[in-house]
């Protein structure tokens, strides 16, 4: 096993994945506050991938009360965007607003290998899940990694990872999102080697929201990814049939990529943790509380109090409160859900020579689009100069199809290529959230 940490604030022990598997050998480099492990194949168990587990701590916690877990979907690609997961600034203001740690994995599957080797857990990637967290608990300095439970996002291959988690570990588990994804609870024809899972009383109390692409089988009914929304209602029933606080969100505008799913699936995630964490770390998770949910019909796009309700409760979409209620209503409709509040202030700006440095936090309703710098008051430049994003609104870090930064890390700097040598400046940083609102 190679571990990827720093032993100290100045010393770093660090290595690359073997030259064998060179679309994983470039991860970005780890320093306090993020924390890396890798594990060859096999070292675990039964995984047969080498894989690599990131971490990204919040400053000054002094104890973790959970984890929010990010996971990549199936094929090259999107195992090697697993890479830069730990530094998606929206996701650490998720996980820094609840004390938790962002924790992001890349599984190194060859890109024709069979992704149900590492996307069911029980094929080796539940243990080897578990063993990084305590061995990045020892390099953090935070051995309750092992014992906080988890918030769980995933897509694709990532989004049956986590509901397999879910059913194997209801107790650990705070909420689960699954972005086009779900575990298997009946027989697929089509691929009969992919082994099912049962629902049992514990897993219904865990709050789910399953949220498939318009074109994955909603609205448009051939192609490749047409059986996502087949399996995701068949999933959906399963559970709410049960009793489970399952919902659908359905993205009107994609496909299988992410869209702009994580300004709602932030917002939800958000409603359950506050919900369901514990005010001290190490306790028991809290009763997910039904009083105030709000139902909709499925592939509806109105919900109403429960009470008020007069479909089927069976068949309901389940959302927990009336807040959650209105942003899903804006989701299901266009994506464009509303935000009224300015981003943080960037920190920390620095000028050396004609280069600026800053930081920043995330907007946490809507992230960052971009920087402004103003010189002298004037706007000068904006950073990056071209935001790109093709699944959904444009954002600081870019986004690859598995809702990642791109690689390389875009970094918070500018150089002022027409500053005139001997003349004093005065230079100001504003943040611009996906909105347009921006910072003071």
């Amino acid at each position: 096993m190679k571990h990827f940490h720093f032993l100290s604030l100045s010393l770093a022990v660090a290595t690359t994945a073997p030259a064998q598997n060179p679309p994983y050998d470039k991860p970005p480099e780890v320093e306090p506050p993020y924390y890396r492990v890798r594990y060859e194949a096999k070292e675990t168990g039964d995984l047969i991938f080498p894989v690599q587990y990131t971490v990204w701590i919040p400053e000054g916690v002094k104890k973790l009360r959970g984890i929010v877990v990010h996971q990549h979907g199936c094929g090259e690609g999107s195992c090697k965007s697993g890479q830069t997961g730990a530094w998606d600034l929206h996701w650490q203001a998720l996980a820094e607003k609840h004390d938790c740690a962002l924790f992001a994995a890349s599984y190194e599957q060859p890109q024709d290998a069979d992704c149900q080797m590492w996307c069911d857990p029980r094929h080796g990637s539940a243990k080897a899940f578990q063993k990084s967290l305590a061995d990045l608990g020892k390099a953090s300095g935070h051995p309750e990694l092992a014992e906080v439970p988890w918030a769980l996002w995933g897509h694709s291959g990532g989004g049956h990872w986590v509901g397999g988690m879910t059913l194997l570990y209801p107790e650990k588990t705070i909420a689960v999102w699954h972005r086009s994804g779900v575990p298997l609870v009946k027989k697929n024809p089509d691929r009969p080697s992919i082994k099912t899972y049962t629902i049992s009383d514990a897993a219904i109390d865990v709050p789910m929201m399953c949220n498939p692409g318009t074109e994955e089988g909603v609205t448009v009914k051939e192609g490749r990814f047409a059986g996502v929304w087949p399996a995701n209602e068949t999933f959906f029933r399963e559970a709410r049939g049960k009793g489970g606080l399952i919902g659908i969100a359905v993205d009107p505008l994609t496909g299988h990529a992410c869209g702009n799913q994580r300004y709602m699936a932030i917002p939800w995630l958000d409603a359950c943790m506050s919900a369901r964490l514990p005010e001290e770390s190490g306790g028991a998770l809290n009763t997910m509380p039904t009083k105030g949910a709000w139902l909709a019909p499925i592939l509806g796009k109105k919900a109403s109090p429960a009470d008020q309700f007069e479909g089927d409760l069976k068949s309901a979409i389940w959302l927990p409160n009336a807040e959650i209620a209105s942003k899903w209503m804006h989701y299901v409709e266009d994506t464009a859900i509303p935000d009224k509040t300015p981003p943080p202030s960037p920190t920390g700006l620095s000028v050396e020579g004609n280069k600026l440095t800053w930081n920043a936090r995330a907007d946490f309703e809507t992230g960052i689009a971009h920087f402004i710098v103003f010189r002298n008051g004037e706007e000068i430049a904006t950073v990056p100069e071209k935001t790109k994003n093709p699944h959904g609104r444009p954002v600081f870090q870019g986004l690859q199809y598995s809702d990642t930064p791109a690689a390389p890390l875009v970094k918070m700097e500018f150089v002022d290529e027409k500053a005139e040598s001997g003349k004093t400046y005065e230079y100001r940083v504003v943040t611009e959230n996906t909105v347009g609102l921006r910072s003071q």
